[in-house]
Parts: C-alpha cells; sequence; structure tokens
C-alpha cells in the first residue's frame, strides 16, 4: 500500500512540472534604433507540440503603445500559429515592453518582449 501510495504522489508530481504544449521560436526581440512616431511590428511565431486544440486566452500587452494581434481559431497538434506585436514609439529613449500571452488549458503564461531605442 505504502509503495502505490508513493507512485501515486511521484506521477501527480510529475504532472505538475509537466512544460507546456506550446512552443514558441523566440520570446524577445529587438528593433534596434528606430524613429519617434514609427509603428514597428514583430511577429513571434509558435507550434503546438501538445494533444489538445491551443486557442490564445489573452494576449495582454503592459502599455497602449504596444498591440498584439491575434487568431482565436484553435491551433492543432503539430500546427503553427502567430502573434503580431506592433509597437508605436512615442517618446523618444530606450523601451523594453512585454506582452502576456495565456493559452487555454495551461497554468503558465509566456511574456514576450520586445525592446529598442527610439530616435528622433
Amino acid at each position: 500500500m505504502k509503495i502505490q501510495t508513493l507512485v501515486f504522489c511521484l506521477l501527480i508530481s510529475a504532472s505538475s512540472w509537466a512544460q507546456s504544449a506550446i512552443h514558441f521560436d523566440k520570446t524577445n526581440h529587438n528593433f534596434g534604433k528606430i524613429k519617434k512616431g514609427i509603428h514597428k511590428s514583430v511577429i513571434f511565431n509558435y507550434e503546438n507540440t501538445g494533444t489538445k486544440p491551443a486557442v490564445i486566452e489573452f494576449a495582454n500587452a503592459e502599455c497602449g503603445c504596444t498591440q498584439p494581434e491575434y487568431n482565436q481559431n484553435p491551433i492543432l497538434k503539430g500546427q503553427k500559429g502567430n502573434i503580431k506585436v506592433t509597437y508605436t514609439a512615442p517618446f523618444s529613449g530606450v523601451f523594453k515592453k512585454r506582452v502576456t500571452v495565456k493559452f487555454a488549458g495551461e497554468k503558465q503564461v509566456t511574456e514576450l518582449i520586445i525592446e529598442g531605442e527610439v530616435i528622433l
């Protein structure tokens, strides 16, 4: 009985450490130097390596100058999807912005980061 309980506990622990079924090609992008007032975009690609369809629950930017765009259609196992992030450079100086992405059924969120320097 003790061995069965131990095995059960180990299985529960292992499942809580399971990695996400969504894998991004990259999660950071550096635009380098961009001019003030210009819109710059980057596409973050991901693949669903899990067995269940992947659906983006939300993608929230930390400010109004950063706009994520994504499709809410399910991405089946082995298929790829993407999130387009557009930054409007409102002020000069160095910037680093985050977009928090949550997939339905996933416990962990993914953080996409864009950065660069806005020049006049």
